[in-house]
């Protein structure tokens, strides 16, 4: 890992690298006898009262004691990418935001609020790429009016395990009881591969209508669509340039779908759904093979989309059409004490 067993061992970090990234070795139990190790690698948040915390790739903090160190050393921001599209944080962050934008949205500096009725969290959450002028606790409160205002919860959309990303502001909310309700992973690849998957699931891609707009039989197919609010069409039809995909089906429900936005050389993919009686005959990649080809029609090269840290079948896919994770975001939900 970061540390070799006949190198020196010293602990070369201070309070001062607070927001750097970090790698750590320490006792994995003081009191026990032997020395046993783990190590930890992450963005330092804070380092007080004797207590340094470390936010990892996936989010998660981990506290460890000044007194259990072994070893530590700052490490370069992000690992150099070898292979597919590189992007900065922040350029993937606003490309993502554009292919699912807010019915409605305001500034607070550079922190950006939306709202959409409650229909998804990342279209009613805040997106804080930056400086919200003003002090943080006076920032969120600001945020807690603002959702108030529209009957939504407060919610922020952070981003961890890049270059630029938000562990220190994660920690900072953390520290005002804000909690962590749902954690995805960013993938990013080369999205030439997706349009060209091999011959035998062209019969499957020939099944496949591209569509500008969603009709009522694809909002059938899609789980997140419950009620028939404006906003829900609004921010489905939101994008620089927005496709929809479908696969017909019996009932006149499709039994596959997705959606695909272009904007420059970046194509997001999102709402890729498939009957669960029709799964495992490739039907999913067909629909991303339709969508991938009509971004590349429009100058695309570099493909993104969203998966939730938990769907195994959907990680397993996406492995396969060389899809590699870039950074892991979360939804904070602000904690409300009750009198």
């Amino acid at each position: 890992m970061e540390f070799t067993t006949g190198g020196r061992l010293e602990v070369r970090i201070t309070p001062v690298d607070v927001g750097k990234r970090v790698s750590v070795r320490q006792l994995a139990n003081e009191a026990a006898p032997g020395a046993k190790f783990t190590d930890t690698v992450g963005v330092l948040t804070s380092w007080d009262a004797g207590v340094l915390s470390i936010t990892q790739r996936s989010g998660v903090s981990v506290r460890i004691p000044e007194s259990a160190l072994v070893a530590g050393k700052t490490v370069p921001a992000a690992p150099a990418r070898r292979r597919g599209p590189s992007a900065t944080f922040p350029e993937l962050a606003r490309a993502m935001a554009r292919a699912w934008q807010p019915v409605e949205s305001e500034q607070l500096g550079d922190w950006q609020l939306r709202a959409a009725a409650g229909f998804t969290r990342r279209a009613n959450s805040v997106l804080p790429l930056g400086d919200p002028g003003r002090p943080l606790d006076e920032a969120l409160e600001r945020v807690h009016a603002w959702y108030a205002e529209r009957g939504l919860p407060a919610y922020m959309q952070l981003a961890t395990g890049y270059e630029g990303t938000q562990e220190v502001l994660a920690a900072s909310l953390e520290e005002r009881g804000w909690t962590r309700e749902v954690t995805a992973l960013v993938r990013t690849g080369a999205l030439a591969p997706l349009g060209d998957p091999g011959r035998p699931l062209e019969d499957a891609v020939s099944r496949v209508t591209l569509s500008r707009s969603c009709d009522a039989s694809w909002l059938a197919r899609y789980q997140r669509f419950t009620t028939p609010d404006p906003a829900v069409l609004e921010v489905l039809g939101s994008g620089p340039s927005t496709w929809f995909a479908s696969v017909a089906g019996t009932g006149g429900v499709p039994v596959a779908i997705g959606r695909c936005v272009t904007d420059g050389r970046w194509a997001g993919f999102m709402a890729v759904e498939v009957d669960p009686a029709a799964r495992r005959q490739g039907l999913a990649s067909a629909v991303m093979t339709a969508l991938a080809r009509r971004a590349l029609d429009e100058g695309a090269s570099a493909a993104w989309l969203q998966v939730e840290e938990d769907n195994a079948g959907a990680r397993a896919l996406y492995d396969g059409m060389g899809l590699r994770t870039h950074h892991s975001y979360h939804h904070y939900r602000q904690h409300i004490p009750t009198a």
